[in-house]
């Protein structure tokens, strides 16, 4: 079977909401790791505006309306370790061996996993716009350029998932991982999540914007308040077509790679 046709079934979309929701029940089972999930990017957010607040912006109040766009796309990005872990833990327990033996695509397997972890980003967003809101952060620039800044962070969740595909297949257990999601945190913070590039030294401003979180946190921040925001380089100033044009390039490479890793699964 073709990466294609394992994409293009008829039932591709009904066999991969099956999956998903297996994986939501198992999520109702252990509502602490939920919690946690979801509590972990709002500490993280309050950690950072209450240590940083005062030196980078003058105020917690005015760093927490710049770094709050940058967390939800870090927040995005985290998203990955989960999917990596979900999927190599799968294959320990044999939990892929009896997927592959049912007479439903490898597609769908795939997709089901990532629309699971897609719903989770969703109310992950909700709760840490809801902590901004009560430390005083608010959109400024109505409501369809809001609706598109969390389509765009959305979007950035889903891509980066098929990265997480990939790398948890390949794997195989999530001790291959550990590697691999000790580099997760610095790639995050090598952006403009947390800190202007324009203070950093040009050099490392510039590599900090070709992180395509951080073309994601400028352009939120930009849609959220209808400012546009400077910096070093070219993908800073073209940073809504960098951020869409590297996410179909994540998507397309990584959800045919994770296909093709799943297929020779015991080969």
């Amino acid at each position: 079977m073709s990466t294609a046709t394992a994409f293009g079934s008829t039932s591709l979309l009904r066999e991969s909401v099956v999956i998903a929701g297996r994986t939501v029940l198992h999520w109702r089972a252990q509502p602490g790791q939920f919690a946690v999930a979801l509590l972990f990017p709002v500490m993280l957010l309050l950690m950072m505006g209450a240590l940083f607040g005062g030196a980078v912006a003058g105020s917690t109040a005015d760093y927490f309306v710049f770094v709050l766009p940058g967390v939800l796309a870090l927040n995005m990005m985290f998203g990955i370790e989960a999917t990596m872990t979900a999927l190599a833990s799968d294959a320990t327990k044999t939990v892929t061996d009896r997927f592959r033996s049912l007479p439903i695509s490898g597609g769908s397997v795939l997709l089901g996993r990532v629309l699971a972890d897609l719903m989770t980003s969703v109310v992950e967003l909700a709760a840490l716009s809801l902590a901004g809101f009560a430390l005083g952060w608010r959109w400024e620039n109505g409501l369809l350029p809001t609706l598109a800044a969390y389509g765009l962070l959305l979007t950035l969740r889903f891509s980066v998932l098929w990265l997480g595909v990939f790398l948890g297949v390949k794997a195989g257990s999530p001790e291959a991982l550990m590697g691999v999601q000790i580099l997760v945190w610095p790639v995050g913070f090598l952006s403009t999540v947390f800190i202007d590039p324009r203070t950093m030294p040009t050099w490392l401003g510039w590599l900090a914007e070709l992180n395509p979180v951080s073309a994601v946190a400028t352009s939120a921040r930009e849609l959220f308040t209808g400012q546009e925001i400077e910096g070093v380089g070219w993908a800073a100033t073209h940073s809504l077509p960098y951020a869409l044009v590297s996410q179909v390039v994540l998507v397309m490479v990584f959800a045919t790679l994770g296909v093709r890793a799943y297929r020779r699964i015991g080969q």
